[in-house]
């Protein structure tokens, strides 16, 4: 069986409230060897470190959505570094960053929480998953700011070659979605820069479900299809790609698989 690992799921979303059970045993049976659960606050950090705890191959973030940047203070972060140092499944913090397309939150507190992360990120040593959307020019900014070493993805990557180019000379991945099996899909050129070893895929589930599936709830056993789009795009076989995305998130993640 090909083995796939999905590096960027929301499995606390109330989408799978009725069926979450089944929505982990799907996965692992179709071949998924690990998933990571994304939190987008304090509240979803906690209950996603509850989720993990009970099912091998799974681990999640801590962090804040900018999204959430508004309602968020100094003791939240904090909160946020505690979890991140005591409990063993989170293996990175966010997602954080920047999303100028909704402005759901005033940029400025946005910019603030992000370099939070990225602060924190480095204090810790964990990686940092970064969400981007219409903010490229702030979001390099960000980079050029962060501290030295601070490890970080472009996760969902829907930007422009300047952002790419500025994260990867940083040593940074990029992860990308069912959005590549989208017809609009113009980021072709992008994904073929990537390096090999920096690469990964995700499902962003329960948003973003890939084709042949569009118009129904996202989960992570459909990230096979998000391979089958990256390795079309690539001219590479599903294998090849299912296979190196794997190592590349347990490398990134820095996981003992168990």
């Amino acid at each position: 069986m090909i083995e796939f690992f999905d590096s960027h799921c929301h499995l606390t979303d109330a989408a799978f409230r009725e069926d979450r059970e089944a929505v982990f045993r799907r996965a692992f049976d179709v071949g998924v060897r690990g998933l990571v659960s994304i939190a987008s606050d304090l509240a979803d950090s906690r209950a996603a470190i509850k989720l993990v705890e009970g099912w091998s191959g799974a681990w999640c973030t801590v962090g804040i959505h900018p999204h959430e940047a508004e309602a968020a203070g100094p003791e939240d972060m904090a909160r946020v570094a505690e979890l991140a140092r005591d409990e063993r499944r989170v293996v990175a913090l966010g997602e954080t960053g920047l999303d100028y397309h909704y402005d759901h939150s005033p940029r400025e507190a946005q910019r603030t929480l992000l370099d939070a992360h990225l602060a924190l990120g480095a204090a810790l040593d964990l990686p940092v998953v970064v969400h981007a959307r219409d903010a490229d020019a702030d979001l390099i900014d960000a980079l050029r700011r962060m501290p030295e070493g601070t490890r970080g993805v472009l996760h969902c990557f829907v930007g422009g070659p300047d952002l790419l180019e500025e994260a990867l000379a940083r040593g940074w991945y990029a992860s990308f979605s069912g959005i590549t099996s989208f017809r609009s899909f113009r980021g072709a050129d992008l994904l073929r820069r990537v390096p090999p070893e920096r690469l990964l895929i995700e499902t962003d589930s329960p948003y973003l479900t890939p084709v042949p599936l569009r118009g129904t709830r996202n989960e992570p056993a459909f990230v096979r299809y998000v391979a089958e789009a990256v390795a079309g795009h690539l001219s590479e076989s599903l294998e090849e790609v299912a296979a190196r995305t794997s190592a590349n998130a347990v490398r990134f993640y820095g996981l003992k698989e168990s």
